[in-house]
């Protein structure tokens, strides 16, 4: 049962036990002392009695029936008033589970202990909004400050590389590999920063096109690694950030391409429209991935079983920056291992009004 209901039943039954003693009070104290003739007349007109205690008991049992609905009616309405401000603080801890900190529960009134629970989590989620500016402003400062020397590094690397007097140097490529790399990584740490701020301007986004347009940019890898693509739907409109939306289908695209089986694997790609919101779906076959393993991809720097590094492993942060360009777009992400081998992810976000369009099928 749920609090409301059980608080109605306690007032209610408080009501008929306080009216069940008032009545038995008034019979064993007054009523019984009183002339059966004078009970007879008072009480003719609802029953007609041949002794005083029937006399009474069916006006009794009256207003007891009448004392347990106006319980029952009343206690409702009162727990759906004293609980209001409860469901105002779980409304607000949920928006705060979906990723939004900014959310305060600003509970008006005078000061009572529902007022002083509202006011304690107001200040939790500041001190945790602030934590979590903070930490985005340290990743982007300090990716700032990585750029120049890293890029300086490269130039000077390229300067080497493209030296004829110096032939090919293995060093000089091994470090070109691990430049690059710290390149990668320095860019996908300023973009997660971003995409945690919101610092973007919403605009009408179609899903289908960010699918095709991912598609068509890991095509390439695609072939190389023999690892057909599967692209299917129907026009998808959203509103958010176009680069930050075409960031997040790369990255799903590029994470189900390398984490594949090779020579062997297929991408599934699909848009879908629900009422309410649009879906992109991206599949793969793959290893065998358990929930509890799965439940972890998201975490910056996390790889499953098996997943190796390569030239095109990326920098562990690519589902990261899904989760978080998900969140930035008030959408849900889901991740789940496929029967048979695999992942499959999947993007929920809020839909806008479709545009007139047609359903495209592509596949490579």
């Amino acid at each position: 049962m749920s609090v409301r209901l059980k608080l109605t039943l306690s007032y209610a039954g408080l009501v008929v036990i306080t009216g069940a003693l008032l009545v038995a009070t008034a019979w064993v104290f007054v009523l019984r002392y009183i002339d059966p003739n004078l009970v007879f007349r008072t009480t003719r007109w609802l029953y007609s009695p041949t002794d005083p205690l029937r006399g009474f008991g069916y006006p009794a049992a009256l207003l007891l029936a009448l004392l347990l609905a106006f319980g029952l009616v009343g206690g409702w309405l009162l727990a759906g008033t004293m609980l209001s401000p409860l469901r105002r603080i779980t409304q607000a801890t949920r928006t705060a589970a979906g990723g939004s900190l900014s959310h305060r529960v600003a509970l008006e009134g005078r000061s009572d202990e529902f007022r002083e629970l509202a006011d304690a989590f107001d200040a939790m989620l500041a001190r945790l909004e602030a934590h979590d500016a903070e930490q985005q402003r340290f990743a982007a400062n300090a990716s700032h400050e990585l750029r120049t020397p890293l890029a300086i590094t490269q130039t000077l690397l390229d300067v080497a590389r493209s030296d004829p007097d110096r032939g090919k140097d293995p060093l000089v490529e091994q470090l070109y590999g691990v430049n690059s790399r710290a390149i990668a990584l320095t860019e996908a740490l300023l973009l997660l920063s971003r995409a945690g701020r919101r610092s973007f301007t919403p605009e009408p986004v179609d899903l289908s096109l960010i699918a095709e347009e991912a598609t068509e940019t890991w095509l390439p890898l695609a072939d190389r690694s023999g690892v057909a693509i599967h692209v299917a739907g129907e026009p998808a409109p959203a509103l958010g950030s176009h680069a930050l939306l075409l960031q997040l289908g790369t990255n799903l695209v590029h994470n189900a391409i390398v984490h594949n089986l090779a020579g062997a694997g297929t991408v599934w790609v699909t848009t879908s429209v629900h009422p309410g919101s649009v879906v992109l779906e991206v599949a793969s076959t793959g290893r065998e991935l358990t929930p509890a393993l799965v439940a972890t991809l998201v975490e910056p720097f996390r790889r499953g079983t098996g997943r190796v590094r390569s030239d095109h492993g990326g920098v562990g942060l690519g589902l990261a920056i899904v989760k978080s360009i998900t969140s930035a777009h008030d959408g849900v992400l889901t991740l789940a291992p496929r029967s048979g081998g695999g992942l499959c992810v999947s993007v929920r976000l809020p839909t806008t009004p479709a545009p007139a369009g047609q359903r495209y099928s592509v596949v490579t």
